[in-house]
């Protein structure tokens, strides 16, 4: 009871904060965060690896920036972060911040449709320091190494609503099935972005990770989605 009593100030006192027992502010949420002065949802991440070890060795081009980690995520082997957030939770932050979802699509010549998001990777430098890069500083041809091109848009699609029992007409936001959460060229529709970029681009480009710029493997980072001006 005297324990309790000692501890009842420093609840109160955190509750005043906004900090919850999680340590989160009162406006955070699993596995992110958002920033409405900035108009940001940042989300924790980490480096993916290139090479899983059930895949014994293969390296498969990146077609995803952002997924679940293996087991769990579908495009876990050829994504640039992993992280741990529902991605419908994200798409609702995304909401939150103004944005209203357009039309993602798979494969064909058709463009996702939705509203410009600036994507960034931030994270550590060798020196200590922190540093923030878009998408033509993460990404590489791997035949050219040429830099992934500045014009191209990441957009807030949404996903594709699925229906996981065959026996029921009863739907679920489908990249809560498949744990991705943004991909360069339409390979699923079941994502919360994609980038302007039609199935058409994929056999000209075969992307890698810039790991001149970017974190080693399994390094934590930010995954900034920031509401494009």
């Amino acid at each position: 009871m005297i324990r309790w009593m000692l501890l009842l100030p420093l609840a109160i006192f955190a509750l005043s904060l906004g900090v919850g027992a999680s340590g989160q502010g009162k406006d955070d949420k699993p596995g992110f965060t958002v920033d409405k002065a900035k108009k940001q949802v940042i989300i924790d991440a980490k480096i993916a690896p290139r090479k899983l070890e059930h895949l014994k060795g293969e390296i498969y081009p990146i077609e995803v920036i952002a997924a679940w980690a293996h087991p769990k995520g579908k495009k876990a082997h050829e994504t640039v972060v992993t992280f741990e957030a529902m991605p419908s939770a994200i798409h609702k932050a995304l909401e939150e911040l103004g944005l209203k979802p357009g039309t993602p699509v798979m494969g064909g010549k058709d463009e996702p449709k939705g509203p410009e998001v600036k994507v960034y990777i931030e994270g550590p430098t060798p020196d200590g320091d922190v540093r923030k890069l878009a998408l033509d500083k993460i990404l590489i041809d791997s035949r050219t190494g040429k830099a992934f091109p500045k014009d191209v848009k990441a957009r807030f699609t949404g996903s594709k609503q699925v229906a996981p029992d065959p026996n029921s007409k009863d739907t679920v936001y489908g990249a809560d099935t498949t744990g991705t959460l943004m991909v360069i060229f339409p390979v699923a529709d079941t994502t919360v972005l994609q980038t302007n970029l039609t199935m058409e681009y994929e056999k000209f480009m075969k992307l890698d990770t810039n790991t001149k710029l970017l974190p080693k493997e399994g390094t934590p980072v930010k995954l900034i989605l920031e509401v494009a001006k």
